[in-house]
C-alpha cells in the first residue's frame, strides 16, 4: 500500500508543477496581452491562469493528505 502511495504522490507532484508552469506561461502571455489592449476586466487568458493556479493548489493540497497517509501508515 504505501508503494501505491508512493507512486501517487509522485504523480501529483508532477500534476502540480505542471499546473504552475502552464500557469506561469498564461500569465506571462496575459500581462503581455493586457499591456497591449489596455487591460479592462477580466480576459479570457486571466481566467485561464487563474483556473491553473487553483488546480495547483488542488493538487498541492492531495499531496499533502497522500504525504500524511504515509506517515500514518508507516507508524
Amino acid at each position: 500500500m504505501t508503494t501505491f502511495l508512493i507512486i501517487v504522490l509522485v504523480a501529483l507532484m508532477a500534476a502540480t508543477v505542471v499546473a504552475l508552469v502552464r500557469g506561469v506561461i498564461t500569465f506571462l502571455n496575459s500581462t503581455r496581452e493586457d499591456l497591449e489592449n489596455g487591460g479592462e476586466g477580466a480576459t479570457e487568458m486571466q481566467l485561464k491562469q487563474n483556473k491553473l493556479m487553483f488546480a495547483r493548489i488542488k493538487y498541492q493540497a492531495l499531496a499533502i493528505v497522500v504525504v500524511i497517509l504515509i506517515l500514518m501508515m508507516t507508524r
